[in-house]
């Protein structure tokens, strides 16, 4: 999850990588040269954008496009890091998300280390995001066209949504202890995909303890589909089936409890919308094509 850790994981050390990096014909040559991204949605853009040899570092946790920790030095966790790990790679930009990187940026910026603070939380956030890292860069026609193709993305989804024969209840847990319910590019991604928020009003909460719900709402509430991405944790159905009173919610009584992978949805960037949204999708169509509980 983004604004909660469960299980801080120390960065690894760090990690030279052996790999050389083509530099793009096309690429502006203007803005920074050697960027530390202590989160992993700015890696998977920089390169979607032909902007990879621009990368100082990265974090462990990044995940996308696949193989991408062996091509670039490891200096971070996502709330955890060692500043001198970063000093290493001589950054000339720092790209940093969500206030549990609050005090590593601090110690960047009091190294006179230049930083950008992203604090994208919606689907318009991501996009944001993107065209920000375009003028960046000096590569905003590769910004502009990553931004249409992802909208066209979300546009084929709302159509196919639009084909549904009803929404299906959509309950999605972020997190076990306590029960935390989806940020909101999460819930906006639910609602794309043809399926309705049980929580969608606590979406756009910041903090996740303001996104808690009770075990007595989700019963209530009679979610016909329920969604799991514990943030780095798996989903633990046996726990789930063995919660007291829920038995008689739709969704486990249908057996349609399932689960995401965290570093495909809870990832505020181009993986939510290539990754998380086709599965979300899978998932609520299938039951919208069921009898309504």
């Amino acid at each position: 999850m983004n604004d909660v850790t469960t299980a801080p994981v120390q960065p690894a050390d760090l990690q030279l990588a052996p790999a050389e990096i083509a530099v793009p014909a096309t690429c502006g040559s203007a803005g920074p040269q050697r960027i530390a991204c202590l989160s992993s949605e700015t890696v998977e853009v920089l390169h979607a954008l032909g902007q990879a040899h621009r990368i100082a570092g990265i974090t462990a946790f990044a995940r996308h496009p696949a193989g991408v920790t062996k091509l670039h030095p490891i200096i971070s966790g996502f709330s955890t890091a060692k500043a001198e790990k970063i000093f290493a790679v001589q950054p000339d930009l720092v790209l940093a998300y969500s206030g549990l990187q609050g005090e590593i940026v601090k110690e960047c910026i009091q190294a006179g280390l230049e930083v950008h603070f992203f604090n994208q939380r919606s689907i318009a956030g991501i996009l944001g995001m993107i065209a920000t890292l375009g003028r960046l860069l000096d590569c905003q026609p590769q910004a502009q066209a990553l931004i249409a193709e992802l909208n066209s993305t979300l546009a084929a989804a709302r159509a196919q949504a639009a084909t549904l024969p009803r929404r299906p209840r959509v309950y999605f847990e972020e997190w076990h202890s306590p029960l935390y319910s989806g940020i909101r590019w999460v819930s906006e991604l639910i609602e794309i995909a043809g399926g309705e928020d049980i929580f969608a009003a606590r979406s756009s909460a910041v903090a996740a303890k303001d996104r808690t719900v009770s075990a007595d709402e989700v019963i209530a509430a009679a979610p016909e589909l329920m969604i799991a991405s514990w943030c780095g944790q798996p989903l633990d159905p046996a726990q789930v089936y063995a919660r007291a009173g829920w038995a008689a919610v739709p969704a486990l009584a249908r057996q349609q409890v399932h689960e995401i992978a965290s570093h495909d949805l809870l990832v505020p960037g181009i993986t939510a919308i290539t990754r998380g949204l086709p599965q979300l999708q899978t998932l609520i169509t299938a039951v919208a094509l069921e009898p309504a509980a």
